[in-house]
């Protein structure tokens, strides 16, 4: 299904209810909040299903929007969301009675009973606006979240999945008059003073394998240390790309006891992608994550046999 099938077959519903993923990003969230938004202006009932991960970062961008206990919808639509394994425990009712999944990740397992998926998109955020373009006027409280969308999955236009379209699409929204600066400023140049410290803590451990993978760890013990919250650790893996020579940058995460949260960010020899698949994870050629139950240790040693694994296959 493409973005016009996508937008004809949300026009004839209502009664929506629109899913993220587990520890919700801004391309998730501004999806969401951008799409309900849109569909509200058409006069449907759209509300974004609570998400139990989600962080001060980022809760503006739902408010108002977000479902009441008692809601019963009538199509339930999943945004930058690549497989069933992405949702939180309490959207996991939803399973195999989801209508609509809007993706952009290659390792998207079609569990929609429609897909639209394009994996060209370099996030979730370029589709979600070329849906909602075609159900109406992109007013800047559309186009706000949507720009958040697009910024962060993109590093704010660094990355390797940026493309001209991308600029294009940043562009559109930027001239519905939206504040762009402060939403820079806020996810982009913008650091707690325990995220700075957490850095600093990360970068006294980080460890070099095989020349040019750089690999961080994050324990619990770190977060109860500096008494950290999510809202500190957005985006840490993007901080460990940025050490000299590093073309394989791995975030082991202990998210808690038995289980780690794996992010993986390469450079064009090694597709990301691959290989978190080999642990039961996925997403894009650069950028790629993964849950690994067990010991940090475990994670630790299973996330570098994989990357070796792809690497000399």
């Amino acid at each position: 299904m493409d973005d016009r099938q996508a937008a004809q077959q949300l026009r004839r519903q209502d009664k929506i209810l629109i899913l993220t993923h587990r520890q919700p990003d801004g391309d998730t969230v501004g999806c969401a909040a951008g799409l309900c938004r849109a569909l509200r202006q058409l006069g449907k009932t759209a509300f974004i299903a609570p998400n139990e991960d989600i962080h001060g970062l980022f809760t503006p961008y739902v408010d108002g929007l977000l479902a009441p206990a008692e809601y019963v919808s009538s199509y339930v639509v999943a945004v930058d969301v690549a497989g069933t394994g992405m949702l939180t425990g309490s959207m996991e009712r939803y399973i195999g009675g989801i209508d609509l999944v809007i993706d952009h990740h290659p390792s998207n397992e079609g569990f929609g009973k429609h897909n639209c998926v394009d994996a060209g998109c370099a996030a979730c955020g370029e589709l979600v606006y070329r849906i909602v373009r075609r159900l109406g006027p992109v007013t800047p409280e559309i186009a706000l979240p949507l720009y958040v969308a697009v910024s962060t999955d993109t590093g704010c236009f660094v990355y390797a999945n940026t493309t001209p379209e991308t600029h294009r699409i940043a562009a559109a929204l930027m001239e519905t008059g939206i504040d762009y600066a402060s939403a820079n400023k806020r996810h982009f140049r913008t650091k707690s003073l325990k995220r700075l410290k957490m850095e600093s803590m990360i970068m006294a451990g980080l460890e070099i394998f095989d020349n040019d993978i750089v690999m961080a760890t994050v324990t619990l013990e770190m977060m109860k240390a500096l008494d950290a919250a999510e809202q500190d650790m957005e985006d840490i893996a993007a901080f460990i790309g940025q050490v000299e020579g590093a073309d394989t940058a791995v975030t082991v995460r202990e998210l808690r006891p038995g289980e780690c949260k794996i992010s993986l960010r390469t450079g064009r020899d090694l597709n990301a992608s691959a290989v978190c698949a080999l642990l039961g994870g996925g997403g894009h050629a650069a950028a790629a994550g993964c849950t690994i139950y067990g010991t940090v240790e475990r994670a630790r040693a299973e996330i570098l046999r994989a990357v070796r694994t792809v690497r000399n296959g």
